[in-house]
């Protein structure tokens, strides 16, 4: 069985997996987007398909205002007696909740919160009991990995929460994750941060109190030391064992743009990594402790070929799977068709804390081919690459004085610069082009005849590095618009891949 890393690609972070029958069901976070924590299936741990999402209603998660990248942080999701549970922080709002769902093709319910504090919430079950875990500090002040038992059904804590481990030593322990693996609790949490120091380190003990001893070797799984190399930020992960017996960990990493330039703007993606344990029972994982693009191990599955959808249209995408908003959206903005969208721009902007009309798709290769047929009345409305409210780059048409034109706009940080303009007379069938590679994107408008290079921009100041955060970008079309509020049209959306 040889499969390439990341099985999921873009901005997909903070994996947690649970198996039901023969199905592995996956969440992510999703930060200031909605709908909230994107969630999937497979059969094979390898090609996952999106089935939906876990906070589909407003009324489930506040993100007005919402700062880019606070929002829904990192999800668990567990199943238990018939009913699947999801558990996750609004880091805006500084709750601790969860869902639940007796149908995984259906609505979730309303949250059900927990006060205890901290992030990266997650849920054990054993017997009758549910244990609820997370990072921070516990009743008395002591911080590291707090566990409090609750009563599921409503959320209330039964016990006073407390520290059971404080990692290796490692900065920003979190990530939680507990497990009775042959009668002994294995408890797996990520240490280091997630940038280029991040890693899994773990521990157990014999209750799910501990006391917890540390693997000798920890960390059992970072790329921390792996200079030029591509896959950096591994962490965070989330066992499951398959139905032959082997165990897997789904974790996050990231790629960076090139073997010596550590920029990453693709966001945290989803890394699968086998895992193998020992007579003594403890485990390793991964290549030496470290995830590399391909593992080639004794098949698994059965017939495996590993498959990757190159490209995305309107057709071959749906609305409310793919696509996301910047926080809550205004409904009424949208008119979303089979091949066309047509989306009503207001006085927000894409660089406020608000909801701009935009929707979007994460962006999940280096080498990309985007274009879309654009046309307007009034206002402005195109095509960007958004990261957050001061990094994106647009490429739009809007009204002017003299009639229409099209703009390459660059926004990093404070400098929000108008690079290129350019009056067009004709606006009948004016298509956005863009051209993205490892390092640059680069900006074109085809007329009737007659295809107009914008220039180029450089990835790297839509990175983490640069930009700060913890999402990755967005290939958005948005619309705004300061008067009449007309509707913008967009048609023959197209999106390429270029690689596996």
């Amino acid at each position: 069985m040889k499969y390439k890393n990341p099985v999921i690609k873009g901005f997909y972070p903070d994996p947690s997996v649970c198996k039901v029958g023969d199905t592995y069901y996956l969440v992510c976070s999703s930060m200031q987007y909605f709908p909230g924590v994107p969630l999937f299936e497979s059969k094979d741990l390898v090609n996952w398909k999106q089935i939906g999402h876990c906070l589909t209603r407003k009324s489930q998660i506040k993100l007005d205002k919402s700062n880019s990248s606070g929002g829904v942080f990192a999800p668990t999701i567990r199943y238990n007696n018939g009913r699947f549970y999801m558990t996750t922080t609004n880091a805006t709002t500084q709750q601790n909740f969860y869902v639940w769902t007796d149908d995984i093709y259906g609505e979730w319910s309303d949250p059900l919160f927990v006060n205890q504090g901290g992030i990266d919430p997650s849920l054990y079950f054993e017997d009758n009991n549910t244990y609820f875990m997370s990072n921070g500090e516990d009743d008395n002040g002591i911080s590291g990995i707090v566990q409090c038992e609750i009563d599921i059904a409503t959320g209330k804590k039964l016990t006073s929460s407390r520290t059971i481990w404080q990692g290796t030593g490692g900065r920003f322990l979190e990530g939680p994750h507990m497990y009775k693996i042959n009668e002994m609790y294995y408890l797996v949490a990520a240490e280091g941060g997630t940038e280029f120091g991040h890693m899994i380190t773990y521990a157990r003990g014999d209750s799910p109190y501990g006391p917890f001893k540390s693997y000798p070797y920890n960390p059992v799984l970072t790329n921390r030391n792996l200079g030029g190399y591509e896959i950096q930020g591994v962490g965070h992960g989330d066992l499951v064992q398959d139905d032959k017996g082997n165990w897997w960990i789904i974790h996050l990493g990231f790629r960076q743009i090139g073997q010596w330039l550590a920029y990453h703007h693709l966001g945290r993606e989803v890394f699968l990594t086998p895992v193998f344990f020992a007579e003594d029972g403890w485990f390793t994982a991964g290549y030496k402790g470290t995830t590399p693009q391909y593992f080639d191990i004794p098949s698994t599955f059965d017939n495996f070929i590993q498959y990757e959808k190159k490209c995305y249209t309107f057709e071959n995408t749906e609305w409310d799977k793919e696509w996301c908003y910047i926080r809550l959206p205004n409904d009424e903005n949208y008119i979303l068709g089979e091949n066309v969208l047509k989306l009503r721009g207001t006085k927000i902007t894409l660089d406020e804390l608000e909801s701009p009309t935009f929707i979007g798709l994460r962006q999940k290769d280096f080498k990309a081919a985007i274009s879309c047929n654009v046309s307007i009345l009034d206002g402005e409305a195109g095509i960007t690459l958004y990261m957050d409210e001061n990094h994106h780059y647009d490429l739009a048409l809007r009204k002017c004085t003299g009639g229409y034109e099209v703009i390459k706009r660059l926004n990093i940080g404070d400098i929000k610069s108008v690079e290129e303009q350019l009056e067009i007379k004709n606006i009948n069938n004016v298509s956005l082009i863009i051209q993205a590679d490892h390092e640059a994107y680069s900006f074109f408008i085809q007329l009737e005849k007659e295809k107009i290079n914008l220039g180029t921009a450089q990835t790297k100041y839509l990175s983490s590095e640069i930009a700060g955060g913890f999402t990755g970008v967005i290939i958005g079309l948005y619309a705004s618009n300061q008067g009449n509020y007309t509707y913008a049209c967009f048609k023959d959306f197209k999106c390429n891949y270029f690689s596996f």
